[in-house]
């Protein structure tokens, strides 16, 4: 059965939109992030730090074309930025890439190479079919980073983008925080990664260098699709 995803609910407020989507298979995750990719992740550290150092966030322009799409569907508050925009910033901070598993960090890595918001899950764990849309009532989300204590349940509020399977929000805010119940983890053997752009930055270029680093570090078996204003479903 093939991958189906749409943004078609999307491409008339956000024409610039596009996405690539990878489904990868047959994976083996590393627990630990390997001692090449840890040397790949390095190198790509020291090269945002070395193009960007210095450089306000707001003038990145991957960054920038972000929160001016955050903006536009009603996100003004500054404690809610893109997944890319974190990266960057930790980053030149002399913040390392956080480790979580060699997957995770594959797609970070490349995330922060091209200036792509990029985000992945468990396929055994998420319903079709996906959509990038915006929210509706009885979405429901359950938030990967609540802190102890804190209730995890925080659906969307009513306009927002979202990213979603048949059953439940997998991302809030477009590209901002995951829900928990699809993460990848060393278990996942298959995947769905969605590498993003608003009108700057080469998807496909992104997509084919996470091929790449999933098929040296986690054995993975990968197809791709690229949704857009013009062709906004896929099925892969």
């Amino acid at each position: 059965m093939p991958l189906t995803l749409t943004i078609a609910e999307l491409v008339s407020a956000f024409p610039d939109f596009r996405v690539a989507v990878v489904v990868a298979e047959d994976l083996a995750i590393p627990a630990e992030r390997p001692d090449d990719l840890d040397a790949e992740i390095a190198a790509r550290e020291a090269a945002c730090r070395a193009q960007w150092g210095g450089t306000e966030l707001s003038a990145v322009p991957g960054i920038a074309a972000w929160r001016a799409a955050y903006r536009a569907f009603g996100i003004k508050k500054t404690s809610y930025r893109c997944s890319v925009e974190r990266l960057v910033k930790n980053v030149l901070a002399e913040r390392p890439l956080p480790r979580i598993n060699a997957f995770v960090d594959a797609y970070n890595a490349v995330s922060l190479s091209h200036g792509l918001c990029v985000g992945a899950d468990d396929l055994d764990k998420a319903e079709q079919p996906l959509a990038f849309r915006f929210s509706r009532e009885g979405d429901t989300f359950l938030d990967m980073a609540a802190e102890e204590g804190e209730d995890p349940n925080d659906p969307p509020k009513p306009g927002e983008v979202v990213y979603a399977d048949a059953a439940k929000v997998l991302c809030r805010r477009w590209n901002w925080r995951q829900d928990a119940r699809s993460i990848i983890t060393p278990a996942t053997r298959r995947a769905v990664v969605t590498l993003q752009g608003n009108g700057v930055g080469d998807v496909e270029a992104a997509a084919a260098d996470l091929v790449a680093l999933l098929a040296r570090h986690c054995s993975a078996r990968a197809v791709v699709a690229v949704a857009h204003a013009g062709s906004p479903d896929v099925a892969i």
